[in-house]
């Protein structure tokens, strides 16, 4: 879709010069976050400015007066490349043959979150940025799909650590007024607002959109003058604590969501849910063909079953949304009334037949309710079908319908610019179209060891000089102790060996299992000739308090004056952040209880850098090691002090010596060789390309194919009567 020109869409763009105003279309299109010369192109109006605005292109133009931005257009190099950028830009947009396989039918992709910028705060974690990536990547392949999901106008939480440790957090607001989003208008050029069904009193929700390349994200808002308080909060921020207002909240989204799609008559086909959170979107579905298309209960049913895609990242039963009975009562006695069932039936879709009394389970409904359903790795499809079994009685286990799509990461969005620059010369400029072509990648063997090196270690100095000025800026705002400055990364050093480890802080995860035995540790970060630094980051949910207590743990020990300022914890963990991390770390850690890790994507967003992953066997990476490309550890099931153990010698006995030995040279050649290997065997194989190729030949495809088929054999019927 190209960028709305209605100047009362948007409110938030400045007056540009009119030889300037492409740079309005490119700030309100995130296209550039993933193309350096649009990311080049606004740093060069101020690179000051630029760094001061958090890298959003459009809270530096409000800040830029008009005289400057006039002087721009007598800026013969600018406009030059202003000219050439835009070109690109409007190429790529108006571009619809990209996809070069059969095309599907328009998917419709539901999401409670989608990690895009860190200007548009509307992510947890790797479930947002899976998202992100998948209409990112839809966009460049030109592939067919509208997103849904949710503007949460107060965010998600801003991390901020007291002196003690805790974390305790603040609402991390959207700036509507420099974010890039843009209002949907009705016809009266009003702000589009559509009232949600099935909730009393009446509850409404305002839309936005967001332009993801060729892909439209849209938004629902409830924080609006027509609701009340209450009703406001609907969507307010992810995943409240508070059961009653998230089944609201899931309301909204699943049936709202459809029907945004319904009155801005957006044709689609396909029905894509990543997660249980919008599954009542299925349900809305099933109303549409029953009062659209006439079909009955039964037909709408299979109908919708056949043509939806539901996606779990869940490895626990007791991780899913479960809602009472009498609540879901409350909410939908009218509803399926309208749909022709009775509560029983309706109840039945949601009941888990391991736990009936329950009540009504989210994952358990998005099950039943599509036919194709998938886990996001090998092992988690494992994982999913013996967990969820009995929902398909008389199935022996290795043939419960439950498939399997690997997640992948978006190569241009986590890939350093620098890097992606060198990828493309060594390779070919084409090469992000053949991107999860293997051998492909066999010609990074071109790129010279010193250049590979060059480059992790200007990424590795940009990464302290970043921790380094963040401290300093909350020394210079606020007052910081020593102490916590020491504990957040001040002391850190670029030339010592740097394990990363940045996720989501929870239990299960274990963040502080390399703590276990710390006078061990003490002995490896202190080496007198082969020293080690730490980096941590990560927020834990604001109900989790054994997350904040992991965290706690963490921060006392950073605190700790005999690691040296070793050990950092980084505050406030998010998209920018990990960007820094993924690239500048020399080896990524990953130590979940086995088989609690469904996937994972930090590490594939490390390896592509050339960061090497140091892993447990879980998730995603039985798939990617291959045992020249890092380190796998621990044993299965899990156990901690085992776990420990082979995690310090595996630091102490592989990692350690491969990254300080220079003997034959001034370069570490043996790291610098897995790097290159990381590099050529991860990111062709979980590159986002290779997996929407998946969906597309597992779901989507498949699913158009039979969609088109009936319609042609109805057409058939008709033409012989």
């Amino acid at each position: 879709m190209l960028p709305n020109k209605d100047p009362s869409a948007n409110l938030v763009l400045p007056q540009l010069p009119p030889e300037l105003e492409g740079l309005g279309s490119i700030a309100l299109n995130l296209w550039w976050t993933w193309n350096p010369r649009g990311k080049n192109l606004f740093k060069s109006l101020n690179a000051y400015l630029w760094k001061e605005s958090g890298h959003n292109p459009i809270a530096m133009l409000k800040k830029m007066d008009s005289k400057t931005l006039e002087a721009l257009t007598q800026n013969e190099t600018f406009m030059r490349e202003y000219r050439y950028v835009y070109a690109l830009f409007e190429g790529y947009i108006k571009d619809s043959n990209i996809y070069a396989f059969e095309e599907p039918l328009p998917i419709a992709y539901f999401c409670a979150e989608f990690g895009l910028h860190h200007s548009v705060p509307i992510y947890s974690g790797g479930l947002g940025f899976l998202a992100g990536d998948i209409l990112k990547e839809s966009s460049d392949m030109g592939l067919p799909m509208v997103g849904i999901g949710f503007m949460y106008p107060q965010g998600y939480i801003r991390q901020i650590i007291g002196s003690d440790g805790w974390q305790n957090g603040t609402n991390e607001t959207i700036d509507k007024d420099t974010a890039p989003i843009e209002r949907v208008l009705d016809e009266k050029g009003e702000h589009f607002i559509i009232h949600i069904p099935f909730i009393d009193p009446p509850v409404y929700a305002a839309i936005w959109k967001i332009n993801v390349g060729r892909v439209t994200l849209y938004l629902l808002d409830t924080d609006i003058e027509q609701n009340d308080p209450w009703d406001r909060e609907i969507s307010s921020r992810l995943y409240t604590p508070d059961m009653n207002q998230r089944l609201r909240q899931q309301i909204v989204l699943g049936i709202g969501g459809y029907r945004v799609l319904e009155e801005l008559d957006i044709k689609y086909s396909i029905l894509h849910l990543n997660e249980g959170h919008p599954a009542f979107a299925l349900f809305e579905r099933v109303r549409s063909f029953i009062e659209v298309e006439k079909l009955s209960l039964d037909e709408a049913i299979k109908r919708v079953q056949k043509t939806s895609v539901f996606t779990t990242h869940t490895p626990l039963q007791a991780a899913t949304d479960v809602y009472g009975f009498d609540i879901m009562g409350s909410y939908f006695g009218d509803y399926w009334e309208r749909l022709g069932m009775d509560k029983e039936q309706f109840m039945h879709f949601g009941i888990n037949p391991d736990d009936p009394a329950a009540g009504f389970n989210m994952t358990v409904f998005g099950m039943k309710m599509c036919s194709h359903r998938n886990s996001v790795s090998k092992k988690h499809g494992e994982v999913t079908r013996r967990i969820w079994k009995n929902i398909f009685p008389n199935t022996p286990e290795d043939q419960i319908p439950i498939d399997y799509v690997t997640n992948g990461v978006h190569l241009p969005t986590w890939m350093g610019d620098e890097l992606f620059d060198e990828v493309d010369k060594v390779l070919t400029p084409s090469w992000t179209n053949i991107q999860d072509d293997p051998d492909l990648w066999h010609k990074l063997t071109d790129l010279s060891d010193q250049k590979i090196w060059d480059l992790h270690y200007t990424y590795k100095v940009r990464l302290v000089n970043f921790i380094r000025e963040r401290v300093r800026q909350k020394w210079a705002n606020e007052g910081i102790d020593p102490l916590v400055a020491m504990a957040e990364g001040v002391m850190l050093d670029p030339d010592v060996l740097t394990i990363g480890f940045a996720r989501r802080m929870t239990s299960y995860k274990r963040p502080d299992l390399i703590l276990h035995d710390l006078d061990r540790l003490e002995k490896i970060i202190k080496h007198a000739t082969m020293p080690v630094q730490i980096i941590f980051a990560g927020k834990a949910h604001p109900s989790d308090n054994p997350g904040k207590k992991i965290i706690q743990h963490i921060f006392k020990t950073a605190q700790d004056p005999r690691f040296q300022g070793r050990i950092a914890f980084i505050e406030d963990y998010g998209e920018e952040v990990a960007k820094y991390l993924v690239r500048g770390v020399d080896v990524w850690l990953n130590n979940p209880l086995i088989p609690m890790e469904a996937s994972g994507t930090s590490g594939m967003k490390a390896s592509v850098n050339g960061t090497l992953h140091l892993s447990g066997l879980d998730g995603w990476w039985p798939e990617g090691y291959n045992g020249k490309n890092g380190w796998a550890f621990g044993c299965e099931p899990s156990d901690d002090a085992k776990d420990a153990v082979a995690l310090y010698e595996t630091i102490e006995q592989k990692i350690v010596p491969v990254y300080y030995d220079t003997q034959n040279s001034t370069l570490p050649q043996r790291w610098i060789t897995m790097m290159r290997e990381a590099m050529m065997s991860i990111a062709p194989r979980f590159s986002a390309r290779r997996m929407m190729k998946e969906y597309l030949e597992k779901f989507y495809i498949p699913i158009s194919k039979t969609l088109q088929d009936e319609e042609n054999q109805t057409k058939q019927g008709e033409n012989h009567a």
